[in-house]
């Protein structure tokens, strides 16, 4: 069985979603929901610290999905630290696949746990934001919020 609740972030509503064992969705959502689940209860206490500053990594059990491919390439995202940011071509190196930085990019695009695997964290070797689904203001605060708390 699937729980779902939404938790309200300093910006944004996200909805959170477990199967009873690990946290399966975090992500940007305009409809709220409860379902209350202690796994929900624990990655919201934790989303707090993080927006508060207190906490820079996520012990939430966490169910990385997808192809094997995206499965490494989103497991990569935990290893960008905190306040830190990588670009594509380094996170599909992270990953084990160096030549795969388009397929990189496309796997974190559809990523389903964001913030707690940190796609924000992705930027292009140009320096510039890029994308996030989210949209550029809130990779924008993430980021600072995370340069303002090293």
């Amino acid at each position: 069985m699937i729980h779902r609740a939404s938790y309200t972030s300093p910006i944004g509503l996200l909805m959170l979603a477990t199967d009873g064992s690990a946290l399966t969705l975090c992500d940007w959502t305009d409809t709220p929901a409860c379902d209350p689940h202690p796994l929900l209860a624990e990655a919201a206490r934790q989303l707090d610290e993080y927006f508060a500053g207190r906490r820079r990594e996520f012990t939430v059990p966490l169910a990385v999905s997808g192809t094997p491919f995206q499965r490494a390439v989103r497991s990569a995202l935990a290893a960008v630290p905190y306040g830190a940011t990588a670009t594509y071509a380094r996170l599909a190196a992270m990953a084990g696949h160096p030549t795969a930085v388009r397929a990189a990019a496309t796997a974190i695009a559809t990523n389903p746990l964001l913030i707690f695997l940190p796609c924000h964290r992705i930027i292009p070797a140009t320096g510039t934001l890029g994308n996030y689904r989210g949209g550029h203001a809130r990779k924008s605060l993430l980021l600072h919020l995370e340069s303002n708390h090293r």
